[in-house]
């Protein structure tokens, strides 16, 4: 399995330019920030670490691979090409679903215990992971190829692989939708408010289970088509890519402040771009071990991230 972003480089060995640190420094955050979404708004809304983000991006991809390989055949010929569009849409539902029954049967019935919460939903992982190796068998659990938007394209002189193009595009439409989603909407300001005082909102007539059930529908949804793009830029996904996934995940919303949108849009920037320039200096082994130094790092000199959960929601 490659490593998380490769891309051609170009050029001589270790030569670094700037415009591929600028260029591929953000598109790899912007991907980064679409893994931690889903994470950062259920933690930000009701407190909850979800470990099991990192099984839904599993999920989603998985999903999002069976139906696009199964929907050229049932669409007619003249409409083929919208099969991966279609998949597109089909998949954050399916998975948003799944998230939200999970969340209802396991997560709601132990609120408030962390420790509870962490043991069950890191076993959600683990359950989810057997499931897929059940129903797709033990070859495609192993590995899994998704063709998804193949090619590249060039920007500056810099080569992106186009589905990170694309899923950099996705990541701040997605940011945008869910900022415009909680500013505006009902339901939004409603988890705003739960965020914010959880028993002033329910004195004001907010349902917990409600906005809870719909907040991990959402994050599942999130986390599926991160899923998408992340295992398309990998080149394949298998039952052990929630780990990967989850770390990420885990080490941007702890750098930027857990439960802050605005902390994880930073932490992912800074993220990627360290990344970026590891990948580019040639320490390509020490790219897979570097969520966990980022996590450790930033417990130990500030346990709260930047930002924290003190300006949630933003």
């Amino acid at each position: 399995m490659r490593h998380y972003f490769p891309k051609a480089f170009g050029g001589e060995a270790g030569k670094m330019l700037l415009e591929e640190i600028l260029l591929l420094g953000t598109v790899t955050s912007l991907i980064y920030a679409l893994l931690a979404l889903g994470f950062t708004l259920i933690y930000g809304v009701s407190g909850i670490i979800n470990l099991t983000h990192g099984a839904l991006v599993m999920v989603g991809a998985y999903i999002f691979g069976a139906l696009n390989g199964l929907f050229p055949s049932l669409l007619p010929a003249g409409f083929s090409h919208m099969a991966t569009v279609l998949a597109l849409i089909v998949t954050p539902i399916l998975t948003g679903i799944i998230g939200s029954i999970f969340y209802r049967l396991t997560l709601h019935q132990i609120l408030g215990d962390q420790i509870a919460t962490l043991v069950v939903s890191i076993c959600g992982c683990m359950l989810f992971a057997q499931l897929i190796w059940m129903l797709f068998g033990a070859t495609l659990a192993a590995r899994y190829s998704i063709t998804f938007f193949p090619g590249s394209i060039t920007v500056a002189g810099v080569t992106i692989i186009s589905a990170e193009a694309l899923g950099a595009v996705v990541s701040i439409l997605l940011f945008a939708s869910l900022w415009i989603f909680i500013s505006r909407s009902r339901s939004g300001m409603a988890m705003k408010a739960l965020s914010q005082d959880l028993e002033a909102a329910m004195l004001m007539g907010v349902s917990v289970e409600k906005m809870y059930i719909l907040t991990s529908a959402i994050s599942g949804a999130l986390a599926s088509i991160a899923g998408v793009f992340y295992v398309t830029i990998t080149g394949a996904t298998s039952i052990a890519v929630w780990l990967p996934a989850l770390a990420i995940s885990f080490s941007v919303v702890i750098l930027g402040g857990l439960g802050s949108l605005k902390g994880t849009v930073i932490g992912a920037l800074i993220f990627g771009y360290s990344v970026t320039y590891i990948a580019l200096a040639g320490g390509a082994a020490l790219v897979t071990s570097f969520p966990f130094i980022v996590l450790i790092i930033v417990l130990i000199i500030r346990p709260k991230g930047l930002f924290g959960k003190r300006i949630e929601m933003e």
